[in-house]
């Protein structure tokens, strides 16, 4: 029998889908996996007709993270600090090289957890732009049991979304947190009902969909930028945003329209 592919992937209307489909293996990232979503980020980068993409996944968990029975090449596991330092950041899976890109390209990618999101999935999740939870959603880094951390720009995204203060109790701690907990920390944007949640997804996706492509390039630039600068540079930055986005013909003409609608309520 031919096993299913480990990534379903649909158009609608301007949205990438990529579906994770290992129920039954609770969604944990193969090496498969892990090949179809690149090319499908990709796919999403060179589209000019995609305007969104979602991140989406079947069965009870949302992805236990890396499959670990799979392994993660051949050989022996380096010996040395150097070594292991250098796994990391070349992962046989891609993993930071996608994550990396999902997080630069000038696109909106939004993930949707309708169960528990683990380890490496999360990983993906938090260089995501927008975090969807379903009620029953749930959310941890599993690292710590083995005595190590979620080093795939786990530590680092984490704390620079949600602080210090919410870091240690996912990473330190090694607690999981329900969806709820993760919305009060700033970890989701948006936790819908279980029974609504696959609607209100879309429907977000659909509104991310209608809005204009260069200002939602240029605002996930300049929302980065501003988070390291200073109040005075980070003014600048979005100043010098704006210069670029008000000489538009999409803007002219949108600034036109309104004003001969608001002329036309007064006269």
């Amino acid at each position: 029998m031919t096993e299913a592919p480990h990534l379903l992937l649909a158009e609608d209307d301007g949205i990438l889908v990529a579906t994770l489909n290992r129920p039954d293996k609770l969604n944990a990232l193969s090496m498969q996996l892990m090949r179809s979503l690149g090319e499908a980020v990709e796919r999403f980068r060179d589209t000019s007709a995609l305007k969104v993409m979602l991140i989406r996944a079947t069965g009870r968990y949302f992805s236990a993270g890396a499959d670990l029975k799979e392994g993660g090449g051949s050989g022996a596991p380096p010996q040395t600090g150097s070594g292991i330092r250098e796994m990391h950041r070349r992962l046989p899976t891609d993993m930071r090289r996608i994550w990396d890109e999902i997080e630069h390209i000038e696109k909106p990618f939004v993930v949707a957890h309708q169960g528990m999101c683990v380890g490496g999935s999360l990983e993906m999740s938090l260089s995501c732009d927008f975090r969807l939870a379903a009620a029953s959603a749930g959310y941890a880094f599993p690292e710590a049991k083995f005595g190590v951390l979620p080093a795939t720009n786990g530590v680092s995204r984490l704390t620079r979304l949600v602080g210090t203060h919410w870091a240690r109790l996912l990473v330190m701690a090694n607690m999981p947190v329900t969806a709820a907990e993760a919305l009060n920390m700033g970890l989701v944007h948006k936790v819908y009902a279980d029974e609504t949640f696959e609607d209100d997804v879309m429907a977000f996706c659909r509104h991310l969909a209608q809005q204009n492509g260069e200002m939602m390039g240029t605002a996930k630039l300049a929302i980065e930028l501003c988070a390291d600068l200073n109040a005075e540079q980070a003014g600048a930055v979005e100043r010098m945003a704006n210069s670029a986005l008000m000489l538009m013909p999409s803007y002219l003409e949108g600034m036109q329209r309104h004003l001969g609608t608001i002329g036309g309520k007064k006269g």
